[in-house]
């Protein structure tokens, strides 16, 4: 491919992408934006309902399976199974996760050790159990799905920001250990974003959503497209050269004051 080439440096054709909590939200943003790019897509969640209809609406070249990421034991069947149903993974992207709104002080340890054993510990084994088959191809691509609150203080979600925080982190880890051998690892920190959920607890709180567009730059909440095209660009060849990094798809929160 020559260095220069549109639109086949931001095309996923041939490309198996494997995404956690891909029937809702952001997950079925992205979903839909590789799918979009080419990819053949595989939504992994809890809800087979939500995952059908994610499914349905995608068309050919997507599918599902019903898999909760917390049992950790069944990350290598999860891999096995969609690798001989579909193809070898060359994507995977850990944007499964949950969400606990509590004053720190309140948080449980066991709260705590829930939240960060669905967003870091079920990501660790599924990189574990994808990760060879890329080393072995030396080719592929991995995916998180960060947060504002990797990047600063949100009030009363404490075991998120820890969560999230420690993405950056493994981004970073991963990165050096994988990319010698072809697997790229990166991740996107999403700021405010219009979807339902965020429409529901902002309809009720107009102080909150006035004070969100406030600190925006671009004062205006971001679209689930924009996280899509993100994914992307960043599992595309357009990005081979870049591992590691963390980019912030939040209309300037990150950086104005």
């Amino acid at each position: 491919m020559s260095s220069f080439s549109f639109p086949s440096a931001f095309s996923l054709q041939n490309e198996t992408a494997l995404i956690t909590g891909g029937g809702t939200g952001i997950g079925l943003a992205m979903a839909q934006a590789m799918h979009a790019a080419g990819a053949r897509v595989v939504l992994v969640g809890r809800r087979e309902s939500e995952l059908a209809g994610a499914v349905k609406t995608l068309g050919e070249g997507a599918s599902f399976v019903v898999h909760d990421i917390t049992q950790l034991d069944l990350a290598s069947a999860l891999v096995e199974r969609v690798t001989r149903e579909v193809g070898p993974i060359t994507c995977l992207v850990n944007n499964a996760g949950i969400h606990l709104k509590k004053p720190a002080v309140e948080t449980t340890p066991e709260e705590f050790e829930k939240v960060l054993r669905t967003h870091i510990v079920g990501a660790h084994a599924l990189i574990r159990a994808v990760g060879p088959g890329m080393i072995e191809r030396k080719q592929g691509s991995i995916l998180f799905t960060a947060s504002m609150a990797s990047l600063f203080g949100i009030p009363l979600v404490i075991a998120y920001t820890a969560a999230k925080s420690a993405m950056v982190g493994m981004v970073k880890g991963y990165a050096v250990e994988l990319s010698p051998h072809g697997v790229r690892v990166n991740a996107i920190a999403p700021g405010w974003i219009e979807t339902e959920m965020s429409r529901k607890a902002m309809d009720g709180d107009p102080a909150r959503k006035a004070k969100i567009i406030g600190r925006t730059p671009m004062g205006k909440f971001g679209a689930p497209a924009d996280i899509g095209w993100a994914a992307v660009y960043l599992t595309s060849p357009a990005a081979k050269f870049i591992t590691g990094v963390t980019l912030s798809v939040d209309g300037g929160v990150s950086v104005g004051f």
